[in-house]
């Protein structure tokens, strides 16, 4: 008589047959390396170690645009502007368009007996001297920069007793005439300055300013 297939015999606890454990841990398991990892899997940008570096550099970064842009602001855009007041002399600076029109401006309104022009180039107009009353001097600073013309001006100024001055300069260029000024010229120092006549203007006077502001403070820090 033929019989069926005859069944495994039942464990003797009386449970079901377990596989036993070879020891292999599946490979969807494994590290990078292919060795069992130690943790639960790294986030999407890494260690977090490294995600808090990542955040303190923007931080940092950000915090230094931001003191970038407000240095910028007071030193070159919303610098201090004095009130004209009557003094000994008007000194302009050569430069960007309408610095002259406004010393003559204030200089036929008698806020000064003397008009001082610089002229570092032929290029630069001395106007006539046909103001009323107002001598108008035409000079040439040495070297052809602010520093010389702060330094022609402490000259001026000792020989000829000016003991308050106005200054007629760029907006930009306030805060570094002021600080060669002071470091040549012991005397009341009122500065009116002239916005750059545009944009495009703006940009490249502040650009030229900062490298020349940073000059002034690291490698020409005397008169």
């Amino acid at each position: 008589m033929t019989t069926g297939p005859v069944a495994p015999p039942a464990s003797s606890s009386g449970g079901s047959a377990r596989p036993a454990a070879s020891g292999k841990v599946p490979d969807g398991a494994r590290g990078p390396g292919g060795g069992v990892p130690h943790g639960g899997p790294a986030g999407p940008g890494g260690a977090p170690g490294a995600l808090r570096r990542r955040r303190l550099l923007r931080s940092a970064a950000g915090l230094f645009a931001v003191a970038f842009i407000l240095t910028t602001a007071k030193l070159f855009v919303f610098p201090k502007r004095d009130v004209p007041a009557p003094v000994d002399a008007i000194v302009m600076f050569a430069g960007s368009p309408g610095r002259l029109e406004l010393a003559v401006s204030l200089a036929r309104f008698g806020y000064a007996p003397v008009l001082a022009v610089s002229q570092p180039t032929p290029d630069n107009i001395c106007p006539p001297d046909t103001i009323p009353a107002v001598e108008v001097i035409c000079f040439h600073p040495q070297p052809l920069t602010t520093q010389g013309e702060s330094r022609w001006t402490a000259a001026a100024a000792a020989a000829r007793g000016w003991r308050s001055i106005i200054v007629i300069t760029s907006t930009t260029q306030d805060s570094r005439a002021r600080l060669r000024l002071g470091r040549c010229y012991d005397g009341q120092i009122k500065i009116i300055p002239i916005d750059p006549p545009n944009r495009a203007t703006w940009a490249y006077m502040i650009t030229y300013e900062w490298a020349a502001m940073a000059k002034a403070l690291v490698l020409q820090r005397g008169c």
